[in-house]
């Protein structure tokens, strides 16, 4: 026996329990086997949990059946049937033998990730640091943690990596090369010799030994054309650390979720060492790779599974895990369905959080204050779970606006998960208040404080979700009904103290007072909304001036999200207009940028007309750009999400158009993926990206663009008091008019390109 120390890595199931990657503290990385059985439970009726019984002892006499009692929060405590099976590598075969033979029993404990077990199991998660005694087979006989997924100040490995890149994206046009970066330099690697190509990764595979690879399209593209290269000239090519398996391929797929789809492209996975594509991860732009392995350690989850899944698979997996340490079955198929309402008590339960319609115009001195995690910090101090819902106790709290109870006994599963998390993000944002944005820790405490948002952000969605293990409709409106009331608590507490209220928007109030104008005077408004509320408050900043827009389609009708300000220290804020929308062409979004960085200059918003003379001649400039094919192509591509497959549209939006003509040129596209075109005169109005050059000459949608970049500008020009009509006048009935001829620059980069 000896002790090694070290974190933990990769985690999978293997014949006799779990392999374990140990990166060592020294720099080895060891194979390691750690003794785990699979459990699930059954119950039913005692006549058919029975011969369920019979079944497995003569079909799978390796199982150990045991009579047990276990928790289902829906239910109470129910008598289970036990299945146990020391070789986890056939639970699952196991439980589709016997739900074919008994379908009408109800499972539990079956559709856990592995690690998930694991951690339960033995309290260690990914990239967890830990002490382990092994004997000479490399057998784990202990496993103690040293640190918690909750400690903010943590020891971390030296990880070692290979980041590989095309030199273009495979989308749009074939690579030539592939660059391979690591911690020792980069090296560029020709496609036009596979053998080359596989022998040289190879070498870098066996030279590197990296502990993650990175790659740009290594799902969609690379490791699949890697793998066919194998195949073709018989060079093998197995990217794992862990040279005893294959590597796991998942095809791609499109879901339909929160009202849109997303596309999920098939996925390439590795053992012993982890790969992330960052063009295929889901969240990798909100957090990146510091953010993963954040939430890696928090929900257990493998860290190439979080990195390509929603954060809503983080919450239900940390979930699970509370389940499991608290002996809480968890159910295969949900049973229960939302129960019966009257009209009125839909009415009362289905209206979401509060809205305050903003007070149209500029306003100067607004402080903004906002809930720290509202929701969940609601469904914690609230102990809103579905177990606790509807029972009224004698410790029960009443629901606002609702008839209904909330048991307060006992702390329900989903306050007992959401509790540590809410409390390391709070403290984590409280360091990143302490961090200039130049020290080198503020870039990890920000993606941490990303992924952590992203967690909390979707717990309260889950509550409502209908095939959530442990949601419930009722609890989702409750979390609702209280943050109604603590806003219009928060409102009160403003007003009482003088302050006007601006705007409110679910969990944040943006108010004005005649005599605060710096932040320390804002903290007895502050006090009072937290002694009201007992909610966790922050001042988001004080504006030096804020613009609240109108409708697009009624300039008397305000919208609730839909506003750009200036704060005291200079950040910018934006919501609801082209420079935050993703279908924005770049030129039209920095046009849109540019102005609004000129109106921040103005102190307050008296001054706002000064920027007015610069205001329109840089939109003068971006049309003349236009109109002279100046632009460059890329800044005016639109980029949208294809939203079903092609022949499914009965009106072919610009899109849908685009589409097409990728599936014309072989390149089909599934629903869910973005498609990048451009708008052009004639048929059929716009040309994609993606697909080949036009075999004819193509002239850019001037006169469109030029309507698009308008509406941009006068959204943000309106609150400085200038209507459209005047604003047409100024910016373009003066503007240089070229012709376009076949030779111009435009058409001829756009027919080359």
């Amino acid at each position: 026996m000896f002790e090694l120390t070290g974190w933990v890595g990769d985690v999978y199931e293997s014949e006799t329990g779990a392999i374990l990657w140990l990166l060592c503290s020294g720099g080895k990385r060891k194979k390691l086997y750690l003794p785990l059985s699979i459990t699930f439970y059954v119950a039913g009726p005692h006549d058919k949990l029975r011969k369920a019984w019979q079944f497995l002892k003569t079909a799978y006499p390796t199982s150990q059946l045991t009579r047990t009692t276990r928790e289902d929060i829906f239910i109470g405590h129910r008598e289970v049937m036990a299945v146990t099976q020391a070789q986890p590598t056939q639970h699952q075969r196991i439980f589709r033998s016997l739900q074919k033979q008994f379908p009408n029993l109800i499972y539990y404990d079956i559709d856990i990730p592995f690690t998930i077990r694991v951690a339960a199991e033995y309290g260690i998660f990914p990239l967890c640091y830990c002490t382990v005694s092994v004997d000479d087979n490399s057998l784990i006989h202990k496993l103690l943690p040293l640190d918690s997924a909750w400690d903010i100040v943590h020891t971390t490995p030296n990880l070692t990596y290979l980041l590989i890149e095309p030199d273009s994206n495979p989308y749009h046009s074939e690579p030539q090369n592939i660059f391979v970066t690591s911690s020792k330099g980069r090296i560029k690697i020709p496609l036009d010799s596979k053998r080359l190509l596989l022998l040289q990764l190879n070498g870098s595979f066996a030279r590197h030994n990296p502990d993650i690879v990175l790659t740009e399209y290594g799902d969609t593209w690379l490791f699949p054309y890697l793998f066919e290269a194998s195949r073709e000239i018989s060079v093998s090519f197995n990217p794992n650390r862990d040279e005893d398996k294959n590597v796991i391929q998942r095809k791609e797929n499109s879901y339909f979720t929160y009202g849109h789809v997303v596309y999920r492209g098939q996925q390439t996975l590795l053992f012993g060492r982890w790969h992330v594509d960052v063009t295929n991860a889901m969240m990798y732009g909100e957090y990146g790779l510091h953010g993963v392995f954040e939430q890696a350690r928090v929900s257990a989850l493998p860290v190439q599974e979080v990195a390509r899944k929603s954060p809503g698979a983080g919450i239900s997996g940390m979930q699970m895990l509370t389940a499991l340490k608290n002996n809480i079955l968890v159910p295969y198929q949900k049973q229960q369905i939302e129960a019966f309402k009257a009209g009125q008590e839909l009415v009362n339960g289905d209206r979401g959080g509060m809205v305050y319609m903003p007070l149209i115009g500029v306003h100067d001195n607004v402080v903004e204050v906002d809930f720290t995690s509202m929701y969940p910090s609601i469904i914690v101090k609230h102990n809103i779970s579905p177990e606790t819902i509807g029972k009224k106790t004698a410790r029960a709290e009443l629901v606002p606006e609702l008839d209904i109870y909330v048991d307060q006994t006992r702390e329900g599963i989903i306050p007992k998960t959401l509790r540590p998390l809410l409390e390391k993000r709070i403290l984590i944002k409280g360091q990143l208040a302490t961090l200039s944005k130049k020290d080198c820790r503020y870039k990890v405490f920000k993606a941490w404080s990303n992924a952590l948002k992203w967690l909390l952000v979707v717990c309260f969605g889950y509550l409502g979700y209908k095939n959530a293990k442990f949601g419930k409709i009722e609890s989702h409106e409750a979390v609702t009904a209280f943050s109604r009331h603590h806003l219009l608590s928060a409102k009160e507490a403003a007003e009482d103290l003088g302050y006007e209220v601006v705007h409110m928007y679910v969990d944040g109030l943006y108010l004005k007072h005649p005599a605060v104008h710096k932040q320390e005077q804002t903290k007895p408004l502050l006090d009072e909304i937290v002694a009201r509320t007992g909610l966790p408050l922050a001042l988001e900043g004080i504006y030096n001036w804020i613009a609240f827009l109108p409708s697009t389609l009624n300039d008397a009708a305000p919208v609730p999200n839909r506003f750009f300000g200036v704060f005291q220290d200079g950040t910018l804020k934006t919501r609801g207009i082209e420079e935050r929308r993703h279908d924005t062409p770049e030129f039209i979004r920095q046009v849109q940028q540019k102005l609004i960085d000129r109106l921040a200059q103005a102190q307050n918003g008296r001054f706002l007309q000064c920027a007015l003379p610069d205001a329109i001649k840089m939109t003068q400039q971006a049309i003349l750009a236009l109109r002279e094919g100046t632009v460059p192509l890329e800044d005016l591509l639109v980029t949208q999400t294809l939203s079903k497959e092609v022949s499914e549209y009965k009106v072919q939006p610009a899109v849908a158009r685009a589409a097409y003509q990728l599936e014309q040129a072989g390149k089909a596209r599934r629903p869910g993926q973005k498609i990048k075109f451009l708008h052009i005169l004639g048929e059929p109005n716009v040309y994609v990206w993606d697909a080949p050059p036009l075999s004819h000459p193509a002239t850019i949608n001037v006169p469109l663009y030029i309507e698009l970049l308008m509406r941009a500008v006068h959204i943000v020009l309106e609150p400085v008091g200038i209507n459209k009509t005047a604003l047409n006048a100024l910016c373009i009935n003066g503007c240089y008019q070229p012709q376009l001829t076949e030779t111009s620059p435009l058409i001829q980069t756009l027919t080359d390109s």
